[in-house]
């Protein structure tokens, strides 16, 4: 990729989203993967067929989207199931994501991928990795308030993800959201200020 790309990523109920909402009130261009995931899973989205094929129709809703609360079921209590699904949609995400990347108009990129470390590191399309991290019973508490979820799906769900400490021994840098939204801002200032200086240098270099 020729332009400056920070990857985004961290469990979830990290609070990668207000992340990257104040990332993008600064001037970071923001592609994040979780949203093309949804577009592709809409009625009429590309992913829609593959998956409909692979796992027949009873994770597709009436409206011809993806039923989310039954993929999400399958998927995390079948190992199989879930690389199915992932083999299907990440090389999709990935196509789509890479196209946004190149059109993207700020002075870098903040690319949003919730499963960067569960995919492979890839350094040819990130400068510089950005870790949200918080302790998991924040992530825990977070994810069951905002989505109702019982303490156990989200159990699953953070299981089948990458171990904090693996995650972020991938960091180059490292947002902790372990208190108050409030506390995030100074963070992203420091880091928005350093992305910027790098994404000149990067840029005067090419």
């Amino acid at each position: 990729m020729s332009r400056y790309v920070v990857g985004l990523t961290g469990g979830i109920g990290s609070g990668k989203s207000e992340v990257a909402r104040l990332f993008a009130e600064r001037g970071a261009a923001v592609v994040d993967t979780d949203v093309i995931a949804h577009e592709l899973t809409a009625a009429g989205g590309s992913a829609i067929g593959p998956i409909r094929a692979a796992f027949g129709a009873a994770v597709i809703g009436p409206d011809g989207a993806l039923e989310r609360a039954a993929m999400r079921r399958l998927a995390f209590s079948d190992p199989a199931a879930r690389g199915t699904l992932e083999s299907i949609l990440h090389p999709l995400i990935r196509r789509e994501s890479d196209a946004r990347v190149a059109r993207a108009s700020g002075p870098y990129v903040l690319l949003v991928v919730p499963l960067l470390v569960e995919s492979g590191v890839d350094r040819r399309r990130y400068q510089r990795v950005l870790v949200v991290d918080a302790p998991e019973a924040e992530q825990l508490a977070r994810v069951a308030a905002r989505s109702g979820l019982e303490a156990s799906e989200v159990r699953a769900i953070m299981a089948a993800q990458a171990a904090r400490a693996a995650r972020l021994s991938h960091a180059d840098d490292v947002i902790d959201n372990s208190g108050p939204l409030s506390a995030l801002g100074s963070q992203v200032d420091r880091l928005h200020a350093f992305y910027l200086a790098q994404a000149r240098q990067f840029g005067a270099a090419r």
